[in-house]
């Protein structure tokens, strides 16, 4: 089976299998379909193989009953599914692409690509909202924050529902929330967690934001509250390491910094320093890179500028 099996019978149905829309890769998926007409939510994971908290998340979404729902619920729980069981940083195995760089996708590209292009030529197109589910790889340290396209009123809204205080508001292109947005579907990517960790509390925290989703989308009623904290809306700047070397953060997560403030310092083995990271932003730490080692071209830290009312 190449595509989904078709997502609106009219019945009440929970169905699982799974897709090989690309090589000899089989995707899991899960369709929660109530007898109730309402939205179509898509729920993707493991787009990153190795972000195990949204991982179980979206395995424990799948659990969701006929009954408890108005409408659609689609899951696919483990899109990398090879970098998955090898524990890759990022990438897909197969072509040594970020996937969630690879939007729209090209059919005729490499693995990612093709992942990519079936997303949103099948799949995107048969839904109303999109949550993208992400959890903080093995070398990401972070603070929690749910990123929505910039522009988009509907995803901010079902950024601000999911209950995350900390809201990016992300322009650019190439990933899977932007290029569902370019099709007119809201859609958010909450992270929690970090360095590949899960636990009760983190996985949690997914799984009830997914549920304060559905219940903006009208599909579900009994939720529970959202956190009592005023939402934050910012954008996030992340500078890149312009060299291979040892990197040490000067910051920690929610440290507050200005412009010119050093970040961190890339070096040699022998302490000699490589380069100097400043800010160019003013605002606070919501991402670093936790690992000793770095390439060249690599994320080291995000920093998070409010955005003015």
């Amino acid at each position: 089976m190449d595509n989904l099996p078709a997502l609106h019978t009219g019945k009440a149905r929970v169905e699982f299998g799974h897709v090989t829309p690309i090589d000899e890769t089989a995707i899991p998926f899960a369709i929660i379909e109530s007898a109730e007409p309402g939205p179509t939510l898509l729920i993707t994971a493991g787009v990153h193989g190795s972000e195990f908290c949204s991982i179980e998340a979206a395995v424990r979404a799948m659990r969701t009953k006929p009954e408890d729902i108005k409408g659609t619920l689609v899951v696919l729980p483990i899109l990398n599914v090879q970098g998955f069981h090898k524990r890759n940083i990022y990438i897909m195995p197969q072509d040594g692409k970020n996937l969630n760089r690879m939007f729209p996708g090209n059919p005729e590209g490499s693995t990612s690509e093709r992942l990519a292009n079936w997303l949103v030529t099948k799949v995107y197109p048969q839904v109303d909202a999109y949550i993208d589910m992400h959890g903080g790889d093995l070398d990401e340290g972070l603070e929690p924050f749910t990123i929505f396209p910039a522009g988009s009123e509907k995803s901010q809204a079902m950024a601000a529902a999911f209950g995350i205080p900390v809201l990016v508001a992300a322009g650019g292109a190439g990933y899977t929330v932007d290029a569902a947005g370019r099709l007119g579907i809201p859609s958010i990517l909450p992270e929690v967690s970090g360095n590949g960790l899960w636990g009760e509390a983190t996985v949690m925290q997914l799984t009830d934001g997914v549920r304060r989703v559905m219940q903006h989308l009208g599909m579900m009623a009994d939720v529970p509250k959202e956190i009592a904290e005023e939402t934050k809306v910012v954008t996030m700047w992340v500078p890149t390491a312009p060299v291979t070397g040892l990197w040490y953060p000067r910051k920690d997560l929610t440290e507050t910094v200005g412009v010119g403030q050093l970040l961190g310092e890339i070096k040699t083995v022998f302490g000699e320093v490589l380069a100097s990271i400043q800010s160019e932003k003013a605002g606070f730490i919501l991402y670093r890179l936790t690992s000793l080692s770095v390439n060249q071209g690599e994320a080291l830290i995000g920093v998070g500028t409010p955005v003015s009312a």
